[in-house]
Formats: structure tokens, sequence, C-alpha cells
């Protein structure tokens, strides 16, 4: 009986001492990949996804942005902005990991094009898992993954919830406009509790980083790259905010595994896990609105 009342008690400090805030975090994150993708199928037919692709100057203009100009704003940045190395281990890998898996959430976000954010995605992760090594290897010497270990965990949990959505949509529209709003809502759920136990998990990377003039580099290189792929977004306002937030945020996946099988240093997974948080904090805070309004003009 003492035992139970205890356990009924405890106290605030006790009880999270008790959870794991890393097991938290991943299962967030992957609820909200799961969630978001399987959402992304609901809502959309594999005509709808590849018809954005169709046009190839958008296509080739968001390739640019993000296999080639991000690379090149992070070797700037590198040359003018005085880092620790792992802080450049880091930003150097986010550079060259395009194709995030949450861009179709992203679009959602910023009232883009979910259309285009799916079919730009698969496609950029594509290209990732063999332009990654490759560039990876020139700049960081030390650096050994093959493409196949980067493509295969991607491919996997982007392909499959994606299909299974198309199939439903395909199969029977009234069950898919059933699950829907549950999938988006329990992404944006997943979000939440994600972008929450980061900023726990990181909080003290984030103080270290602010002190040392690494989170600014960060900032600016999330602010510049937003800019890049606005820019190159294409006449239509919601092509422009999807490459946006999808030139700004990068392959938080691809980036942690060639981090995670490479690099000792924390430092290195926590630059780039504060950068990947600190643009989804500010698309919920900020952008959002923003865009909202943004929205509503050119409508009117």
């Amino acid at each position: 009986m003492n035992a139970i009342l205890s356990a009924i008690n405890l106290s605030p400090d006790a009880i999270l001492s008790t959870i794991s805030f890393p097991l938290l975090n991943k299962l967030a994150f992957l609820t909200l990949i799961l969630s978001m993708l399987l959402d992304t199928g609901l809502s959309l037919t594999v005509q709808q996804i590849w018809e954005p692709l169709r046009n190839v100057r958008l296509i080739l203009l968001s390739l640019l942005a993000n296999f080639v100009l991000v690379p090149l704003l992070v070797y700037v940045l590198l040359q003018v902005v005085p880092l620790s190395e792992p802080v450049k281990i880091g930003l150097t890998i986010l550079a060259v990991a395009a194709g995030p898996p949450v861009l179709p959430k992203l679009a959602q976000l910023v009232n883009g094009n979910l259309a285009y954010a799916a079919g730009l995605m698969m496609l950029m992760m594509g290209l990732t898992a063999i332009y990654m090594p490759f560039a990876l290897s020139i700049a960081l010497e030390d650096v050994q993954i093959s493409p196949w270990q980067i493509a295969k965990p991607l491919l996997s949990l982007m392909v499959i919830p994606l299909a299974i959505g198309l199939i439903i949509k395909a199969k029977d529209e009234a069950i898919a406009a059933t699950l829907q709003p549950w999938m988006r809502q329990i992404s944006s759920a997943a979000l939440i509790l994600g972008l929450s136990t980061s900023l726990v998990l990181q909080f003290g990377s984030l103080v270290t980083m602010a002190r040392t003039g690494a989170l600014a580099a960060i900032v600016g290189f999330i602010i510049i790259s937003f800019g890049l792929g606005y820019l190159l977004g294409g006449p239509d306002g919601d092509t422009r905010r999807t490459l946006a937030v999808g030139t700004a945020q990068r392959n938080i996946a691809a980036a942690l595994i060639v981090a995670g099988t490479n690099f000792d240093d924390p430092t290195v997974v926590s630059v780039i896990v504060v950068t990947s948080f600190s643009l989804f904090v500010a698309i919920r805070l900020v952008a959002k609105q923003a865009f909202a309004e943004v929205e509503q003009a050119e409508v009117s």
C-alpha cells in the first residue's frame, strides 16, 4: 500500500527523472514523419504528385537551390565566420543533405503546394543518397558512407506510408477523407512533442552555441537558405513558400545517419538538431501567421 501511495504522490522531479526524453523525442519525430506522409498520401493522387515535377524549370531551380547554392553558402559562411571544427562539420553535413522528410508538413504550415512538396521531397531524397556521399568525401575526407546506407532507411520510411495513403485514396475516397483529419491532428501533436523534447535535450547546446557565435551562424544559414528557396520558387506564391521551407530545412535523417556513424563529438549532432529545431520553431511561431497574411493578400 505504501508503495502504491508513494507512486501516486510522485513529485514532479521524480516523474521527470523517469521520463526518457531521447526516446520520446525519437518516437515523436517518427510518428510525425509516418502520420504526415500517410496524410499526404490520403490527400493526393499519384498524378497530382507527378504533375508539378513536369515543370522542368521549377525542378531545375529547386535542385540548384538545394544542391548547389546551399553548399556554396555554407562554404562561404565557414570561410567568414570563425567556428569550431565540430560546428563546421555539422553545417557541412547539413549543407549536402537535401530533401527533408517533413517537407509536406512544412508546406501545410505555410499554406504551400502539397503536391509539389511531396514530389520534390521524393526526388531530392533519392538524389541526396547519391550526391551526399560523393560531396562529403571531398569536403570531409574522413567520412565513409555508402549511398545505400543513406537511401535504405529514408526510402523505407518515406515510401511505405505514402504508398499506403495513395492506395487508400485510390480505393475509397470516403475512408481517406475520414482518416485525413486524424492524421493531421496526430502529426501536429507529434510535432509539438518533438519540439518540446528537443528543447529539453538541446537546451545546454543552445546556450553554448549562443555564447560561441555558432547559433548566429545557424540563424544566418536558415535565413539565407530560406531566401534562396523563396526567390527560386517560381511565379506562384505556394511553390515559393514550399521551396523556401524545403531549402532552409535540411534532411535531418540523412544528416544524423552520417554524423552518428562517423563522428564521436556530440557537438556535430547538436548542430544538426538545433538547426532543424530552430526552423521548426520559427515556422510555428512566426512564418505561419505571416504566410497566412500573404495568402490573403494574394487572393484579394
